[in-house]
């Protein structure tokens, strides 16, 4: 048992502030990104028996990506309410560049932010982000191509100095 711990406490050290970051993108409150990370760490440690010698950072953020998902589903209602609630105009231009990011991240439909959370925040190829979205690589390029396209509509060449991206690097 002294070991598990010690394994999973140096996985914890490791990955609890990459994983906290990605919630945060996911839900755009500190507060339930708190909740998220620590419900995937306690989730993680619970099948660390079964999951130390494969990936247990692919099944952090499979088991991030899960619960996320299920979140969504039963917030539905109060989600469509909080997008309707955004800031004026005039109030987002006065924001920083990162928060308009955010904003506009905000908007866009859970499998679109995921993806873009996880291809350019954490910076994972896209058979990586397919697995852990456990969806076609197919879905994955569509929708990191779909969301670009909106959120371009929305910020404009802001967003390609924010992402630093190119078209060709949205199918790659």
């Amino acid at each position: 048992m002294a070991d598990r711990d010690a394994s999973f406490r140096t996985f914890f050290d490791q990955e609890f502030r990459p994983l906290r970051r990605l919630a945060y993108v996911l839900t755009r409150d500190w507060t339930e990104a708190e909740d998220l990370t620590q419900d995937t760490m306690l989730r993680t440690y619970r099948a660390w028996h079964r999951i130390q010698g494969t990936s247990p950072a692919a099944y952090a953020r499979t088991t991030m990506m899960n619960k996320h998902r299920s979140m969504l589903r039963r917030a539905k209602v109060e989600a469509k309410y909080a997008f309707a609630r955004r800031t004026s105009t005039e109030v987002v231009e006065e924001r920083d560049d990162r928060l308009l990011l955010l904003d506009a991240l905000a908007g866009l439909p859970a499998m679109e932010r995921q993806v873009l959370a996880l291809r350019y925040l954490e910076d994972r190829p896209i058979e990586e982000v397919a697995q852990l979205l456990e969806v076609p690589e197919g879905t994955v390029k569509s929708s990191t191509h779909r969301a670009i396209r909106r959120l371009r509509e929305t910020l404009g060449s802001t967003l390609d100095a924010l992402l630093e991206i190119d078209d060709e690097e949205v199918t790659r």
